[in-house]
């Protein structure tokens, strides 16, 4: 059995009391999720995060500090056999916010695969419930306990 791992890195932007999260719908599901995807091969963590708010968002970002690393197993809802291991960062942006933002959960403008948008919660109403994965639900629950 050829097992494999998934590391993914996400950023956790925090902004006027509210934390940035997208939703993606990936193979027809309606995901949400911290801003962040995966490490390619030869990449850095750091780097990554920094790729992948520069290709979502079109801005770049600075790294504060590491936030939370998986410390249980999860494997990848999309992939079996493969463990998700994710990297989370605390990071705000450089410059002012000029990227769209809804203000509804899943407010796509087509519905195609892999579209996503993003969008604000507030610190005050994070939850657990809000996200789609088991590692972001431990996260959000970790943010509210520390800027909530």
């Amino acid at each position: 059995m050829n097992r494999k791992f998934n590391v993914r890195v996400y950023g956790i932007c925090i902004h006027n009391g509210n934390v940035l999260v997208a939703d993606e719908l990936i193979k027809g599901r309606e995901i949400t999720k911290f801003a962040g995807g995966g490490l390619e091969f030869g990449e850095g963590t750091l780097d990554c995060i920094k790729r992948e708010f520069k290709e979502e968002t079109g801005q770049e970002i600075e790294v504060i500090r590491h936030f939370y690393t998986t410390d249980f197993f999860v494997e990848s809802a999309f992939k079996p056999e493969s463990q998700v291991i994710s990297i989370y960062y605390l990071v705000k942006f450089i410059s002012d916010l000029s990227f769209a933002v809804k203000n509804k959960k899943f407010d796509f403008l087509q519905r195609t695969s892999d579209e996503f948008v993003f969008r604000w919660i507030s610190l005050k109403a994070i939850s657990e419930n809000e996200f789609t994965f088991v590692i972001d639900k431990k996260v959000a629950e970790m943010i509210k306990t520390e800027f909530a």
